[in-house]
């Protein structure tokens, strides 16, 4: 599980796998209407088949070593954020790692997100897990976009990823060591 952020932190959360009893609290993430969209669930129609699609999927990934989502803690009030995470995914023919981040909506504009893909990118390339990373954004997400740019990643391409269309963000090692140094 080396793709894993399990006890990692920063200035404001901690880290954690996604365990089955956060269901009930991951489930109110799928009833606002365009998280489904935005991860292509949109064929499915209850926020509880969602949601249960999820955490098959993210099992899958911790059984199989495919990165994935880890719970967002808030360090002071100890609620429940979100979840992000780094995952290996395919688009368009090629093995990528992606930043990967989704925020229950009560927290959204609070740099949550942010906090979380910019420790993920520096988890990545500290480790020497890639050379660049991606995030795919569906192209009506604004939100995520800001977040990609914030972020340091630049969008390279439009492609369709899970039946939808996206925009691919990326940064390479090379850009984010100039940042850095």
């Amino acid at each position: 599980m080396k793709y894993l952020l399990e006890g990692q932190e920063t200035a404001r959360l901690k880290f954690r796998l996604l365990k089955q009893s956060d269901f009930n609290k991951w489930v109110e993430f799928f009833k606002n209407s365009d998280a489904a969209r935005f991860l292509g669930m949109q064929d499915i129609k209850s926020a509880n088949e969602q949601c249960k699609l999820w955490f098959d999927k993210m099992m899958d990934r911790y059984e199989n070593d495919l990165g994935g989502m880890n719970v967002l803690i808030d360090k002071s009030s100890n609620e429940f954020i979100g979840q992000s995470g780094l995952l290996i995914q395919e688009v368009d023919g090629l093995t990528e790692l992606e930043v990967s981040y989704s925020i229950m909506p009560q927290f959204w504009n609070n740099g949550y997100a942010s906090e979380a893909a910019i420790k993920c990118r520096n988890y990545a390339f500290e480790n020497d897990f890639t050379d660049s990373l991606i995030s795919t954004i569906h192209v009506d997400n604004e939100r995520s976009a800001r977040v990609a740019l914030k972020n340091g990643m630049v969008k390279t391409k439009r492609s369709v990823f899970k039946n939808m269309p996206v925009n691919i963000y990326r940064i390479d090692k090379r850009d984010w060591l100039e940042t850095v140094r």
